[in-house]
């Protein structure tokens, strides 16, 4: 048994617009979620947040209240991951530099997204819809579910 690894991740609304990326490289798959990723030991979770974001698309944020847990899980590896997503803000322009690549070369496709535009999409957790675009308040818990590529 393998220990959960720690994620974290940004809901961040521009102009009613959720930011969601791509991060399968090579197309191997439609999946949108919104950006962050693992956590490093020694940074503290809002850090490691702002770190992820600007890796991953550029913006730099303000990272607020913590607004959903979710958790997902491989059976066959063993793999378990813990998300903590965090309502944030930008720090300055939504503009998404078309030509940006991530430092890992993971991110294939970044966008901002409607509610609209978000359910006709293949995304996950599936309650991000809810927590986005729904009333601000209390800590989603979404519960374990198989990882889906």
């Amino acid at each position: 048994m393998t220990t959960p690894r720690l994620a974290v991740r940004a809901v961040l609304l521009d102009e009613d617009r959720l930011l969601m990326v791509n991060a399968y490289p090579d197309n191997q798959s439609d999946l949108m979620v919104v950006p962050g990723g693992g956590v490093e030991v020694g940074s503290s979770l809002p850090d490691n947040l702002r770190r992820e974001v600007h890796e991953e698309t550029g913006l730099s944020i303000t990272v607020g209240d913590p607004c959903l847990v979710n958790e997902f899980h491989d059976p066959e590896t063993g793999f378990h991951q813990v998300d903590i997503y965090f309502r944030c803000t930008l720090d300055g322009s939504a503009l998404i530099d078309a030509g940006w690549q991530d430092s890992e070369a993971i991110v294939t496709d970044r966008r901002w997204l409607t509610e609209a535009e978000l359910a006709d999409r293949r995304h996950k957790p599936d309650s991000l819809r809810a927590v986005a675009f729904g009333p601000p308040g209390r800590i989603i818990y979404d519960p374990l579910e198989i990882l889906v590529r």
